[in-house]
Parts: C-alpha cells; structure tokens; sequence
C-alpha cells in the first residue's frame, strides 16, 4: 500500500486526444490524401496564425524540420501548396476555425463526381466536364491533393491551447533570434499501407489472400447499404410485375471532408434526406395510398460523394436482375439535392436537356413538372423551371439515364453555382443547413442525459418542401383525393435534423432502434456521414430505422415472433421486415418498453460493382478505396538540442563499452576474486 508507480512515458509525452487524420484514399489511376514515415513523423511546433508567419518556417527558422499549428481560417489550397514543396515542414496540425470563414471553403472539386455521370462525349458533349455550369466554383480540389506529411485536424480547444502554451513556453523566437533548447516538438503518426493506385493495392491484396496464411490486405473498397421501401410492399425476393410502374424518389445520405470521419454534410446531405424522410412519413399517412395504382419507391443512396457508388450499383443491379426492380418498372424519378432553402423560398426543377429531346420523355417531364407546380400551391415554396439549356447538376439521376431514358427531376435550391459554400468542408455543421445545427434540440427531446429546449430555425422551410414532394408523389401514383391533408411534421423534422446534426444519443433515436445496436449512439458525438470501409455505418442504420419508424406499423408480436416471422403465421415474411427495438423509458421506472415495428424498410448493398467485375481500373464505375494503417495518433514533447542528443548517446556509448571491458575482465579473473579461501584446520598427508 505504501508503493506507487508512474509511467515514464506520461512523463515525457502529452498525447492528444481528440484529433482526426487525413488517410490515403486512392482510385484507378492516382492516390489522395495525406500519410506519415513508417516511424512517425516530428518536428518543432511553430505557430502560425497569418500568412507572415510562415516565412520563419519556411526560410528563417533556426531548427527545421517544424511541425506546424495552423489556423484554421489560414487552411487553404494557396499555403497547403507552400508547404508541400519543402522539405522545412514534416507535418500540419490544423486548429478548427471559429466562426467558419465568411468567404466559405470547399476541398471539393469544381466539377464534383466529373466523368461518371451521364454527361459525356457520346451524351451531351456540350455539357460534359462542367463546360456549361461550374457547379461547385468555390471547389479548391484540395481533398484530392497528395501530400507526403501527415495533417492532422484538433477537435478539442483545450488541446489546441495545451500546444500553443508549450510553443509559447518554449518555441517563441527572442529578438530576432532562435529559441533556446529544450523545445516543444510534435510527433504525428499517420502510415499508410497503400500506394499508387486502387489497381495496384487490390492487386497486392489479392495475391496475399491467394498464397498468404495470413494476408495483408492494404486497402478496402468504400462501400455500404442503401436504404429503400415502398409506399405498396413488393415480394423481396421475387421480381415487380413488368406492368408495374413505380416513381423512385431518391437522395443521398453520405458526405466528405478533408479529414476522415469528418462529415458532417448538413445541407449536401441531412437537408435533403431528413426532408425526404418527413416526405416519406406525410405520404404513408394518407387513407387510401394501398390503392394507388403506381408504387413509390423512397431511396436513400450510399457512397455518392464518390462517383455514385450506391445509385451506380443499384443500376446495375436492376440490369442483371438482382433487384425485386427493373428499369422498365420506373415511370418516373425525383431527386432532392440540396433544398436548405436559404436567401428566398424558390426551389429549382433541373431536368436533362438531352433526353427532352425525345418526344415521349418531354412530354411525361411537362407533365411531372406541371405536378409539381400545382403541388406547391398554397405553401410557402415556389417551384421554377430551370430551362432547356441548363443540364443536370451531380446527381444519383445521372447513373439512371446512363442506362435508360427517364423522366425526371432534380430538386435543389439553386439555379446554377451551388449555394452552399461549405461542399466537403468541416465546416458544413456550423455554416449549413440554414442555421439548424446552430439551434439546440426540439422541446423535450433529451440528449446525453439532459432535457433540452428551443426547435431548428429550419424545420418550417424542410417540412414546406417534404409537404410539396409527397403531395407531388401522391399525385403522380394516381391519386385522386385532395392532397391538403398531405401535410409534413415539422417538429418531426426538428428532431431529425437534431438527431443527424448534433447529437444522435437522444431519448427519440435510444427508443427506435434495436437493443443490440444502442452502442452506434455513441456519448456525445456530433454525428458524421462518411461512407466509410465498414458496414454498415451508423447514418446507414439510423436512417433505416428512423424510416421504418415513420413509416412502419406497430404488431401486436412477441420478442421470440418479431425475431422469427418466418416461423409466425401471416407475417407475410417475404413482403414486410419486422425489428424488435427498444421502446421509450417507463415513465414509472429505467426499463423501457419494447416493440415490433413492420416496415417494407430494406438495405441492398452499395459496392461499386467495379469490385464485383474485379476491374479496379475502370472508367464507368467508381474505384475509390481507402487505404489500411496501424496506428493513428499524435503527441507533444520537449526535444533537447542535437549537442545534447549527441552528448548523452557519447556518455552512454562510453559507459557501455566500460561496461563490457568491466565485464570482460572480471569474467577473465572470476577464478581469483571469487575463490572460497582454504580451510586452516584442514591437514594434508
């Protein structure tokens, strides 16, 4: 009891950590992303809040290589670029900017997911490459740069300010002249396994699966599930009537950012699949949709941001009849792409200019939009046309008509350029969606323990839109009712976008998922949306089990029946998916109250098939992998100067060949310095 120890370790390092990497991502022919020396990389910590400050890195500076504390509203494709080209700099850490930079920032492309879409020199030409519309144009490409040193991203502002007082403490430049030893140093470890190219990794990784015991698989393909049901329930497992016609409303439901698992994406993604869930949720409650004569499909695509994984596969699919749809089976299609309302309440119809020319297709798209447009009368949202000239922005629709001629629409708040200034940028939580993730969660909602007030400023403006699509939807399935009782939820909305933007642990996810996966709310973890290499992710199954919840019945089923329809008579296995989730709190003790919620909520998988036809080089389908690493982490210490350094390992050098000489000798002489004395009452004869 009276013993105590401590590590020597916690006595030199300080680790940090709450940090977030930039990984190597790699496709067919080029790698991106960021990767440290096998070792770590260190250097000397160096603070640089405006641009003058990096000449003292770059030039002036005394003790290089420097690892430096960037500030975050510095962090842009001009002074990344700088430091790329010396050998002065072994490594970035990146403070996070607050308030978001009021001229916005996008490490995206000006063209996003250019080259898969439908727009090529075979289908539009005029349009191909974003020759007509620079849809992205704050797009600094940045994602998809490849640096040599490890950049990390500091979430935590303690930890910033622990780096700045060390800097401060030790690193600050005297008069003119360099700082004295001890110095504060950072060492980021960051190593990447993969290199060159999707073709080249998936090469070697398969040669190690093919002759290795134990292979060393070097990078994973970005893949998922993609969420779907229907208004009617289909026979999973078998094939739609070819006569069937079914309106496909889709959306996206993944993001991207420099740094991984950094995506919070509120309005490339949340708005759009939060409004389409409401729609979703306004449309089931109408008395007579069971007797609609066309279906509605309600789609959430995985893996968009990456040449359309999700939307390409389930084309795909539907080709090789791999899905209960076929493409013949789609009377129409409507995409929600970006709809944050955000300077006014006019929401654009995009249509492609290409297929209009047909005059079938021309005449179902005046129809659609006509539909459209009646849809959004008495409601606080105007829909306009954008034009004939005007071609398709990104979007999921573009791999449809790849393979088919379809009418259809895609929904978004702008007319040309993106208004969202924040596409791919860490920033999107802050500066999106319309002030939503700026509010604190709905009336009553509880989160991480805390009962909490007020409502997102933008849940009237989403629920106007998801109110507009489902009496739009309603209309174009042969509905024949007035659609004034089709009407979105708003405080549904709000709890939605609380849910998806700030904190996934509350009381209304904890109540509607299964017991077994409670765990993917994690604390108090503001929620992300990268497709990532495993699946599926947690926006995957809360997606899922927010639609099911919204759109589902609740069945009078056991535990042991919910689990096991097929075993329970008239469950109608085939047609319906049953959950057992965990139900609220009683309010009269801690247990909860569980149920078994019926849905025609499905997952299919969301592979590119590229990795299915094993051609990780190709050009029609996405390629994009993550590369593996071991160790992700980062921390600071004080580095003594190379005399001392050298000194020391002289000392010891010195000591250990003392040592061995030491040794040596003794050994040599053990005989005499340790020989037992002769007994002097012993007698020899």
């Amino acid at each position: 009891g009276l013993c105590e120890g401590n590590s020597v370790e916690r006595k030199i390092y300080i680790p940090l950590n709450r940090t977030a990497p930039c990984v190597r991502l790699l496709n067919a022919t080029h790698q991106v992303g960021c990767q440290s020396s096998i070792s770590g990389d260190t250097g000397v910590i160096h603070v640089v809040e405006k641009e003058e400050d990096l000449r003292w890195v770059l030039t002036d500076g005394p003790h290089p290589p420097y690892m430096i504390l960037l500030d975050g509203s510095l962090f842009s494709r001009r002074v990344l670029l700088q430091l790329k080209g010396t050998s002065r700099v072994s490594g970035l850490a990146v403070a996070a900017a607050k308030p978001s930079p009021p001229q916005g920032f996008s490490p995206g492309l000006k063209c996003p997911n250019d080259g898969f879409g439908v727009y090529s020199k075979d289908y539009g030409p005029q349009y191909a490459n974003c020759n007509s519309t620079v849809w992205n144009p704050l797009g600094s490409g940045l994602s998809y740069e490849d640096f040599d040193f490890p950049i990390f991203l500091l979430e935590d502002a303690n930890e910033t300010e622990v780096i700045k007082q060390c800097y401060q403490d030790h690193n600050v430049p005297r008069d003119g002249a360099g700082p004295e030893y001890p110095l504060c140093a950072m060492q980021l470890f960051s190593h990447m396994h993969a290199v060159t190219s999707t073709v080249t990794c998936m090469r070697r990784s398969s040669i190690q699966s093919t002759f290795s015991l134990n292979p060393e698989v070097v990078c994973d393909p970005l893949l998922d599930y993609n969420v779907w049901s229907t208004l009617q329930p289909i026979n999973s497992s078998g094939k739609v009537d070819p006569e069937k016609e079914v309106i496909i409303v889709a959306t996206r439901i993944d993001s991207h950012s420099f740094f991984w698992n950094i995506a919070p994406g509120a309005e490339s993604a949340v708005s759009s699949f939060v409004t389409h869930l409401a729609a979703a949720e306004a449309l089931h409650k109408a008395s007579d949709v069971q007797l609609l004569r066309r279906n509605v499909m309600f789609t959430f695509f995985q893996g968009e941001t990456f040449d359309y994984i999700g939307s390409s596969r389930m084309v795909y699919d539907m080709e090789k009849d791999k899905f209960p749809l076929r493409l013949n089976n789609i009377h129409s299609f409507i995409e929600l792409n970006q709809v944050a309302l955000r300077n006014n309440s006019v929401l654009w119809m995009h249509t492609d200019p290409v297929s209009r020319k047909n005059e079938s297709i021309q005449g179902q798209i005046e129809s659609l939009l006509e539909i459209l447009s009646n849809s959004s009368a008495g409601a606080n949202v105007a829909l306009q046309e954008v034009g004939y000239s005007q071609p398709l922005p990104p979007s999921s629709f573009q791999r449809f008509l790849r393979a088919q001629h379809i009418p259809g629409v895609v929904l978004t708040d702008h007319r040309a350029a993106f208004h969202n200034r924040y596409l791919s940028g860490r920033e999107a939580t802050e500066a999106e969606a319309g002030g939503a993730a700026e509010a604190p969660a709905p009336r009553g909602l509880r989160a991480c323990g805390a009962a909490v007030q007020g409502e997102p400023r933008s849940q009237h403006s989403l629920a106007e839109v998801a109110t507009v699509v489902a009496r739009a939807l309603y209309q174009l399935a042969g509905g024949a009712s007035n659609t004034s009782a089709i009407q979105a939820d708003p405080k549904t909305v709000a709890r939605m976008l609380y849910g998806f933007l700030i904190k996934m642990n509350n009381s209304w996810f904890q109540s509607i998922i299964k017991p077994d996966l409670k765990v993917i709310l994690g604390e108090c973890d503001v929620p992300q949306h990268y497709v990532a290499v495993s699946s599926p992710v947690n926006t995957t199954y809360l997606v899922q089990y927010v639609l099911a919840n919204l759109t589902g019945t609740v069945v009078n089923l056991t535990k042991e029946e919910c689990l096991n329809p097929e075993k329970t008579p008239n469950t109608e296995k085939e047609m319906y998916e049953y959950a057992w989730v965990q139900g609220s709190l009683d309010p009269n003790s801690t247990s909860r109250v569980p149920y078994c919620v019926r849905s025609t909520v499905r997952l299919s998988k969301a592979l590119s098939p590229a990795f299915e036809l094993r051609q990780w080089g190709s050009t029609e389908y996405s390629t994009w992998t993550e590369s593996r690493w071991k160790d992700i982490r980062a921390r600071i210490f004080l580095v003594a100067s190379k005399e001392l350094e050298m000194i020391t390992l002289a000392v010891g050098i010195v000591i250990l060949i003392f040592s061995l000489l030491a040794t040596y000798f003794i050994n040599a002489k053990a005989d005499v310095l340790f020989s037992l004395p002769r007994d002097p009452g012993a007698v020899a004869y």
